[in-house]
C-alpha cells in the first residue's frame, strides 16, 4: 500500500495522464466498451517468452522429456505385438482347417486348384503356418502378457512424466507472480494513475491464473503428442510405406484447418480477457464507492455499465470459445475419413497377400494414434491461444517502465532534517509546466506549512520529497544530500507521514501501530499510544490493543482511526514528517486530540503540513503560500496576514465563508 499523497491538484494532472493515456488505447475505458480488442501481436514470441518461465527447470523438463519418450516408444510397440497376437490367431484358425501334415505349399495349390485364389494368397502370406495345429495358446499368452507389461511401465512412465511437468509449472507461475509483485513496487507512481485498479489487479490475479492452468493443461500433452506423432509415423513405416503416404495426407489438411480455426478465434481471446479486467474494475470501483452509489442513486447506471461489460465478455468467451471448438469436430472428420481409407486399401492388400491381417489392425491402431494427438493438438488451440493472450498483458506489466534507477546510498547520511530545494521544476504533462524554479530553505526542527488554491502544488511539493515522482530539473537535498543519491528506501525510512485518508489493516491496533517500526516491542507501542492519545480511546475496547480490525476499520470511528495513523507516525521516529490536513474528517473534540496529537508528534522534528483548515496553521514557524506552482509568499501566521497579500485573502475568504454559512 503506498503512502503517497493525492489531492486535488494531482487528480487534475492525473485527468490529464489518464485522458493521454486513454487517447493512446482508444479512449476511456467507458467509451471502448464497444470496441473490437486487440489481436495477439506476436504469438510465436510471445509463447517462446512464456516457455522461457520454466528455464531455471531445465533438467526437470529433460527428465520429463525423457519419460514422455521412453513411454510413447512403449506405446508404439504395443499395437506390433497385439498385431502378432491376431496374427496367431488367425493362422491357429486358419490352419485347423486342414489336415494335420499337409506343407504350406501343398495348402496354398489345393486352394487354388479350388479357384479360392484370394485366401491361397492370404495362407500363403502366413510366416507360422502349421496345418492341423490350430491356435497356440502358449504364445499367445507370451504376447498378451508382453503387450501388458509393455503398457503398465508405459503408463507408470507418463504418469511420472506429468508429475514432473506439474512441478515445473507451478513452480514458473511462482515465480511468475513473485516477479510481477517485485514490479508493482518498482513501477513509478505516474503508471498507477494511468491504469484503473480493476483492470491491473485483473492482470496480477485472473491472468496470471490462467497461465498457470493453461501451461499445466497443455504443456505435458503437447510433449507426448508431439513424440507420439514421430513415434507413430515411424512404425507406420516401418509396417507399410505405401499406407503411411497416404496417411501423411491428413497432415497439411489438419495444419490448415488448426490455422484459419485458430487465427480467427486469438482475437476473441485477447478481447474475453480484456474484458474480463475492464468488467473486473467496474466491479472494484462500484463496490469502492458503494455508499456513494446509494446516496446519488446511482445503482442503476452502475448496473446498467455492469450488464453492458458483462454481455461484451459473454460475447467474447462465446466467440472465443465456439470458434476454437470447431477445431475437434473437424479434425475428427478428417481423422475418420483417413481411418476409412486406410481400412479399405489395407483390406485390399491383405486379399493379395501382401500384408498379413495383424499388420493391417497394427497400421490402423498407428494411424488412429497418429491422428489422435493431432486432434488433440488442435483442441488444446483454445487453451494456447487463451494462455499466451493472457501472457502478453502479464509481460505489458513486466515490460512496463520503471523507476529511475537507484544507487547504492550514501553511508553516514544525517537524520537533521533539513531541507533544501534548489531551482527544482516539475511537469505532470510536459506541455503544461506546474513547478517552475523553485527555491527553499526549512532548517531542522522546523514546521512549514503550505497552503493554496486547489492546483496550486501544495502535494506535489511533498510528494516531490517522497520521490514519488522524479524531478525534471534542479535538486532536492535532505542534511545536504540529494535525494536521488539515496535509495527509495532509505530516504523514506526517515519520513512519516500521515494522510488525511486514513489507511489501516486488517489486524489488531497494536499490529497496525508497530506497523510504523518492525519488530516494535509491546512497550514501544504503548509508548507511541500514550503519546498520541490512542491508549484514552483503547482502554474502553474489550479487548484493548488486541481488538481487531476489519478490512475498513469500520469498528473505530474515523477520530480513532487517524489517532492510529499517527501513533504509527510516531513510533517511527521519522527526521522528516509530512501532514496532509488530518483533522478535516473529524469533529471538533476529536480535532482537539488531534492536534495535540500532531504536536507531540511534531515535536523536535522537520514537518511539512499541507493546510487546508488556515486556523490551524497558527504555530508554524513558516507558511508558504503557493500559486500556479511558485512560492508567492512565505512567512509566520502574523506576518503575512499583515502584509495583506495572497495568505490574507485565503484567511479572510475562509472566515468570511463560515460567518456567512452561521448567519
Amino acid at each position: 500500500m503506498s503512502d503517497r499523497i493525492l489531492t486535488e491538484e494531482e487528480k487534475a494532472a492525473q485527468q490529464r495522464r489518464g485522458a493521454a493515456g486513454a487517447a493512446q488505447r482508444g479512449g476511456p475505458p467507458h467509451m471502448r466498451m464497444g470496441q473490437p480488442g486487440e489481436r495477439s501481436r506476436n504469438f510465436g514470441p510471445s509463447a517462446r517468452r512464456l516457455l522461457g518461465l520454466m528455464r531455471e527447470d531445465r533438467i526437470g523438463l529433460w527428465a520429463a522429456l525423457a519419460f514422455a519418450l521412453v513411454s510413447v516408444v512403449l506405446n508404439a510397440l504395443g499395437p506390433r505385438i497385439l498385431g502378432h497376437a491376431t496374427d496367431l490367431v488367425f493362422e491357429g484358425w486358419a490352419g485347423s482347417k486342414f489336415p494335420a501334415g499337409m506343407t504350406q505349399e501343398a495348402v496354398v495349390a489345393g486352394l487354388r486348384a479350388q479357384g479360392e485364389n484370394d485366401f491361397a494368397e492370404v495362407v500363403g502370406a502366413m510366416s507360422h503356418f502349421v496345418a492341423g495345429q490350430g491356435i497356440d495358446f502358449g504364445a499367445l499368452r507370451s504376447v498378451l502378457l508382453l503387450a501388458l507389461a509393455l503398457y503398465a511401465a508405459a503408463s507408470l512412465l507418463s504418469w511420472a512424466q506429468a508429475r514432473i511437468i506439474v512441478q515445473i509449472v507451478n513452480g514458473a507461475v511462482y515465480r511468475l507472480r513473485r516477479d510481477v509483485e517485485a514490479k508493482l513496487n518498482r513501477l513509478p507512481l505516474a503508471y498507477f494513475d494511468s491504469q484503473p485498479r480493476g483492470e491491473l489487479l485483473s492482470r496480477v490475479t485472473n491472468d496470471v491464473d490462467n497461465i498457470g492452468q493453461s501451461l499445466q493443461q497443455t504443456l505435458s500433452q503437447l510433449i507426448t503428442s508431439f513424440l507420439t506423432v514421430i513415434a507413430m509415423l515411424a512404425m507406420m513405416f516401418w509396417v507399410s510405406p505405401l499406407l503411411a503416404i497416404l496417411g501423411l495426407v491428413t497432415i497439411p489438411v489438419s495444419i490448415g484447418i488448426t490455422a484459419v480455426i485458430g487465427k480467427r478465434s486469438q482475437a476473441h481471446f485477447v478481447q474475453q480477457w480484456k474484458s474480463t479486467g475492464e468488467l473486473n474494475s467496474i466491479v472494484e470501483e462500484t463496490f469502492t464507492g458503494h455508499g456513494l452509489v446509494k446516496v446519488f442513486g446511482r445503482a442503476d447506471a452502475a448496473q446498467a455499465a455492469f450488464e453492458a461489460k458483462n454481455d461484451d465478455l459473454r460475447g467474447a468467451s462465446f466467440g472465443a470459445q465456439f470458434i476454437s471448438g470447431l477445431i475437434m469436430p473437424m479434425m475428427m472428420f478428417v481423422g475418420n475419413l483417413n481411418y476409412v481409407f486406410i481400412a479399405v486399401v489395407g483390406g485390399l492388400r491383405v486379399a493379395s497377400g501382401s500384408m498379413s491381417i495383424g499388420d493391417v489392425q497394427a497400421f490402423i491402431q498407428y494411424s488412429r494414434q497418429f491422428t489422435q494427438p493431432l486432434t488433440q493438438v488442435a483442441s488444446m488451440a483454445n487453451l494456447m491461444q487463451s494462455g499466451v493472450a493472457s501472457a502478453e498483458r502479464v509481460f505489458e506489466v513486466l515490460d512496463a517502465p520503471e523507476n529511475v534507477p537507484e544507487r547504492s546510498g550514501v553511508l553516514g547520511f544525517g537524520t537533521r532534517g533539513e531541507v533544501d530545494f534548489e531551482h527544482v521544476s516539475f511537469a505532470y504533462d510536459p506541455q503544461r509546466p506546474l513547478i517552475e524554479d523553485l527555491s527553499l530553505s526549512v532548517h531542522s526542527g522546523q514546521t512549514v506549512a503550505i497552503v493554496g488554491p486547489t492546483g496550486a502544488g501544495k502535494t506535489t511539493l511533498v510528494n516531490l520529497i517522497m520521490r514519488f515522482y522524479e524531478l525534471n530539473s534542479g535538486r532536492i537535498t535532505l542534511d545536504g544530500t540529494d535525494i536521488t543519491e539515496l535509495t527509495r528506501h532509505e530516504l523514506r525510512s526517515r519520513i512519516g507521514m500521515v494522510l488525511q485518508d486514513t489507511w489501516l489493516f486488517e489486524g489488531t491496533i497494536g499490529e497496525n501501530i508497530a506497523y510504523g517500526k518492525p519488530g516494535a516491542s509491546d512497550a514501544e507501542v504503548r509508548a507511541a499510544a500514550e503519546a498520541t492519545y490512542v491508549d484514552r480511546f483503547v482502554h474502553s475496547l474489550p479487548d484493548g490493543y488486541d481488538t481487531m480490525l476489519d478490512s475498513e476499520a469500520s469498528n473505530i470511528s474515523a477520530g480513532e482511526k487517524q489517532l492510529v495513523t499517527i501513533a504509527r507516525a510516531f513510533i517511527s521516529d521519522p527526521s522528516l514528517l509530512i501532514l496532509d490536513e488530518a483533522t478535516s474528517s473529524v469533529d471538533t473534540r476529536t480535532e482537539v486530540l488531534v492536534q495535540h496529537a500532531m504536536a507531540a508528534l511534531r515535536s523536535d522534528r522537520t514537518s511539512f503540513v499541507i493546510a487546508h483548515r488556515l486556523s490551524t496553521i497558527r504555530d508554524a514557524d513558516l507558511i508558504l503560500v503557493m500559486e500556479d506552482g511558485r512560492i508567492v509568499e512565505q512567512g509566520s501566521h502574523a506576518e503575512l496576514l499583515a502584509a495583506r497579500g495572497a495568505f490574507a485573502r485565503l484567511y479572510a475568504a475562509q472566515f468570511a465563508g463560515a460567518l456567512e454559512e452561521s448567519a
